[in-house]
């Protein structure tokens, strides 16, 4: 099968999205088929074998350039590669050329529900209020998503959430991001490394990965370990606080770091390969997380895989990940109480124990090879589907003509 997976961001742009595609395009092609990415151009990108770069304007929204959709190069490769299907990863822009392909040529369209939209609006300049153009983007992805032959949701949450909008004419399908098995494989000496680099002059090592961007509720991170800081401090004992990831946003908290007396504390380590990313995750004693724009959270899993517990705030698409008590600890969205799980996870050798052989089972149910199956099964169907209607449209025609 020709499968082309389109979208608005990828390599070299950090997010959950471009890690998304790349894990599930190397999955595919690991089952025999051909999977080609439709990516924008970025200056500092690297070529890659399957990875076809059209053209963007250097603007960018929520740090992601802005494809030029006027382009002709989707529909002319679509036709050259002879694509069966197409899973678009955005329903905007990118989104907008693949229906437009699919009136056209008849290629049916996937569309994976990555995001909660509503959450980035802020990002749009000149938008007056946010709350007056939510309804605005609901309709328009309503309409988007039924004219989609397939609608995949990351978390069964997230398809609750899809059919509550009303959104039934399209077949909605959940089907999670999946773990590569290089995930699980962490290195013991750069492990030791860093656990030997942070934990100097401190008792326990936490990490998130993030972009530091305001939808990812970092400030409340701050707040809740600054209330951790004095209950540690109680008890004769510290902490040091990771965060890997860049943003618009990494002004803003370093100035609340120091204002909150964090600065020994947290390190902000910027953007890393992905591959050294997980030796942070297996060096931490937790994994700490506070957003709630999460359709699934990515990194979650990626903590879980290296036996991490996961202390986040209660929200949609991380709750049917986190199993509170079990693999880790879900909070509301209040400092304290958040500090307070933190503080009772590290104190409980036993319950720790526990919850970090929960958490690592837990990612090996999303294991990349089961997840590539499912869509391998989702792309047959719409491909089937398509064909029948082919099919019986002739059928129809004939008898037209013939009356």
């Amino acid at each position: 099968m020709r499968i082309a997976m389109f979208t608005n961001n990828y390599k070299p742009y950090i997010g959950g999205v471009p890690i998304s595609i790349e894990h599930l395009s190397e999955s595919l092609r690991k089952l025999g088929h051909e999977v080609y990415v439709f990516a924008p151009t970025y200056p500092n990108q690297q070529d890659e074998p399957y990875v076809i770069r059209y053209p963007s304007f250097p603007i960018a929204v929520a740090g992601a350039p802005i494809p030029n959709v006027c382009t002709k190069l989707f529909e002319e490769k679509v036709k050259e590669l002879q694509i069966d299907v197409i899973h678009v990863h955005h329903p905007a822009l990118v989104g907008n050329i693949a229906l437009r392909i699919k009136k056209k040529l008849g290629i049916p369209v996937v569309f994976t529900y990555h995001t909660r939209y509503e959450e980035y609006l802020y990002y749009i300049k000149g938008l007056k209020t946010v709350e007056n153009h939510i309804g605005g983007m609901q309709r328009y992805l309503t309409w988007f998503c039924q004219n989609c032959d397939m609608l995949i949701a990351p978390t069964p949450e997230i398809k609750e959430h899809l059919l509550q909008k009303r959104i039934t004419d399209t077949n909605v399908t959940i089907l999670p991001t999946g773990i590569p098995n290089t995930g699980f494989q962490a290195e013991k000496q750069r492990v030791m490394e860093i656990r030997s680099n942070y934990l100097a002059k401190a008792d326990f090592l936490f990490c998130t990965v993030s972009r530091l961007a305001k939808e990812k509720n970092l400030i409340f991170q701050l707040q809740g370990l600054q209330e951790l800081k004095q209950m540690l401090a109680q008890k004769g004992k510290s902490f040091h606080y990771i965060m890997i990831g860049d943003g618009p946003q990494r002004e803003v908290l370093q100035k609340e770091i120091a204002e909150r007396g964090l600065s020994e504390n947290i390190s902000l380590l910027g953007n890393m390969p992905n591959e050294e990313i997980k030796n942070y995750y297996a060096a931490s004693d937790a994994f700490l997380f506070s957003s709630k724009s999460e359709t699934q959270g990515i990194v979650i899993l990626e903590a879980m895989a290296q036996g991490t517990p996961v202390v986040a705030v209660n929200a949609t698409g991380v709750r049917d990940v986190v199993k509170s008590g079990e693999n880790g600890m879900l909070t509301s969205e209040h400092p304290l109480l958040w500090a307070k799980s933190i503080d009772k996870l590290m104190l409980d050798i036993d319950r720790y124990v526990y919850m970090s052989e929960e958490a690592k089972k837990t990612a090996m149910s999303f294991s990349e090879d089961k997840v590539a199956r499912q869509a391998q099964e989702c792309y047959g169907k719409v491909c089937a589907q398509v064909q029948r209607c082919d099919i019986l449209f002739s059928w129809n025609r004939k008898v037209f003509v013939k009356q």
